[in-house]
């Protein structure tokens, strides 16, 4: 990771009824540099998300929150080659399985970079979420959709009451 440069995520709770997934996440922060280094920035604007399936989201088996109802991730960069966002689920023993937790953007990537448009597992380790190839200034805000799939394997159902779980995410900024 180019700069030390990283940004870190706090976990925060939700309950919500029928399954429930809580994203826990923070503020994050990047370690100052000295003025002729390039800066990452990054801040969670969205520190929690709750998503509360319906009898649809039961046989669709998944639910899901997308665009402005996901995660909202504010950032900016100096840097000319421009920077990278990875996402990774830090629980040790996480809630909701890792392969029935999905992530992705439908925000555009920036100039020369890419972003992962399709569903993927999120993983202990990083996942490449989204990236532009240069600077990136005023603040630009990249969109993260969140998708719980394989519904009827958590204890819970349309009428059994509140059922909680938690996942926290991590999300950081590297300079490719």
């Amino acid at each position: 990771m180019s700069g030390g440069h990283t940004a870190k995520a706090k976990r925060l709770a939700s309950f919500i009824e029928n399954l429930a997934v809580a994203l826990a996440l923070a503020v994050a922060w990047v370690r100052p540099t000295p003025a002729s280094a390039a800066s990452l920035f990054l801040q969670v604007m969205t520190p929690a998300v709750t998503l509360t399936p319906s009898a649809t989201d039961y046989v669709n088996d998944y639910v899901e929150v997308t665009g402005a109802s996901g995660i909202e991730l504010r950032i900016k960069t100096n840097d000319p080659v421009g920077m990278s966002i990875l996402v990774r689920c830090s629980d040790p023993a996480p809630q909701v399985a890792l392969n029935d937790f999905l992530v992705r953007t439908t925000t555009p990537p920036g100039a020369g970079g890419s972003a992962l448009s399709s569903y993927a597992p999120i993983s202990a380790t990083n996942v490449f979420l989204w990236s532009t190839g240069t600077t990136l200034a005023p603040f630009f805000s990249v969109f993260t959709d969140i998708r719980i799939r394989n519904l009827i394997r958590y204890d819970d159902s349309p009428s059994a009451g509140t059922a909680n779980y938690m996942n926290t995410l991590v999300f950081t900024v590297v300079s490719p």
